[in-house]
């Protein structure tokens, strides 16, 4: 594929904006060196606070559970002030709560500062880990919950150590790091962040027509022209595959001989339908039968049983509305969902137009002319059945009574508690 490239922009190569990145980064870094070695120590000394107050607190926790189980205030404050009042212990304030979270008791430090002392372990609260908070479970159950927050005074002794060069190298790396991020992202974060939005919108949101912009750098440049290469490459796949799927979801609901939709997913819609359907909704399920079907195919062959059906087929789908469904359920045997209908009547009046588009015989390629009738069963919701399944054997036990009477006919079938179904009511 050729490559995409912008005419009339200069673009440097990746080795060039890195050596002077670098470059820069570097004397910046020795005037800053300072306070780089300061801020290190002070994360070290927040993650080995972070780490202290941890295990003080899963101790904490493990000392006050019986205190907590048999809700004994006075044990669980004994218990608190014991271990949180070491010297040692970095620990400002220490809450038990109960399971419904409310305190059973709180400990809180009480020492004596000096103004300056007080003043540099304010100053130091930013740099404390966050409270820990723990739940107190005993036999795989939460009992309570304790919080223990940090007290400083090992950071705040730190910073009063320091505080006049840390805030003069602050200001001096505050202004070097603003000149170098701005310089950073307009070289080379942007363009890979172009390239990561690109990546994250194909994965999550399979978004194939999405593209890499270009950029001024010769190599992102390429990267970006060869990803979206790749991506022509996956927008065709995905178009193929969606293509194929809905080659296979075709075949596997649609009848290969008529296209009428397959058993599977007519069962599928008339459950939706039947189910949704409001109460004073009338829906009709005609069961379809052709006469004589074996005689087709004995007297014909089976290519003019196949041609019947086709042409069946057709003339059933022809007396369709907007929302109605036919289905052929298997060999000389169709379904048609009827929805929206106001009256009962409506269903007859269709499947009356049904049997008139039979009266006239199939004509075959070479001349032979089919006659061909069919026999209808009519259910309708909710006068002949409450669901789905009793619909469909209300409709076929009418169409089989049409059948055995002389065929070519409709027949409407019983209510839902009349006890014989296979007796039915012509209209």
């Amino acid at each position: 594929m050729m490559q995409r490239r912008e005419t009339g922009t200069a673009r440097r190569n990746l080795r060039t904006v890195l050596r002077r990145t670098y470059l820069g980064v570097s004397l910046f870094s020795v005037s800053v060196v300072g306070i780089s070695l300061t801020v290190l120590a002070m994360l070290a000394l927040r993650s080995s606070a972070d780490y202290s107050l941890h295990m003080i607190a899963r101790s904490m926790g493990y000392t006050v559970e019986a205190a907590v189980v048999f809700h004994d205030p006075v044990a669980a404050s004994q218990a608190v002030a014991r271990q949180a009042g070491d010297e040692q212990n970095e620990i400002a304030e220490v809450v038990v709560s109960d399971s419904r979270g409310e305190p059973m008791t709180v400990w809180h430090r009480d020492r004596q500062e000096t103004p300056l002392q007080s003043l540099a372990v304010r100053s130091t609260r930013w740099l404390l880990p966050a409270p820990i908070v723990l739940p107190i479970m005993h036999d795989h159950v939460r009992v309570g919950e304790l919080r223990v927050v940090g007290y400083g005074g090992r950071l705040s002794e730190f910073l009063l150590n320091g505080l006049f060069w840390i805030l003069l190298c602050l200001l001096v790396s505050a202004l070097g790091a603003l000149y170098l991020s701005r310089k950073m992202l307009r070289e080379i974060i942007h363009p890979l962040r172009g390239l990561a939005q690109v990546t994250h919108a194909i994965r999550r949101e399979r978004a194939f027509e999405r593209r890499v912009p270009h950029t001024r750098i010769i190599e992102l440049n390429e990267l970006g022209n060869d990803f979206n290469g790749l991506l022509d490459e996956l927008e065709a796949w995905e178009r193929g595959m969606q293509r194929e799927n809905a080659e296979l979801t075709h075949q596997a609901t649609r009848d290969d001989l008529t296209t009428l939709p397959k058993r599977t997913l007519f069962d599928t819609y008339l459950r939706q339908v039947t189910e949704n359907a409001a109460p004073s909704e009338h829906v009709a399920l005609l069961f379809i039968d052709l006469d004589r079907f074996k005689v087709i195919n004995d007297s014909f062959g089976h290519a003019a049983g196949d041609a019947a059906l086709v042409g069946v087929a057709s003339r059933i789908r022809a007396q369709l509305r907007e929302g109605d469904m036919a289905a052929r359920l298997g060999g000389d045997e169709f379904a048609v969902l009827l929805v929206s209908l106001r009256s009962v009547d409506d269903a007859v009046d269709i499947a009356r137009r049904m049997l008139v588009g039979m009266q006239a015989p199939f004509t075959l390629a070479d001349g032979q002319q089919i006659p061909v009738s069919i026999s209808i069963g009519i259910a309708v919701l909710p006068d002949h059945a409450d669901d789905a399944e009793t619909l469909m054997q209300a409709a076929d036990a009418a169409m089989y009574h049409a059948k055995h009477q002389l065929g070519g006919d409709w027949q409407m079938a019983l209510a839902v508690r009349t006890p014989a179904l296979d007796e039915t009511t012509h209209s």
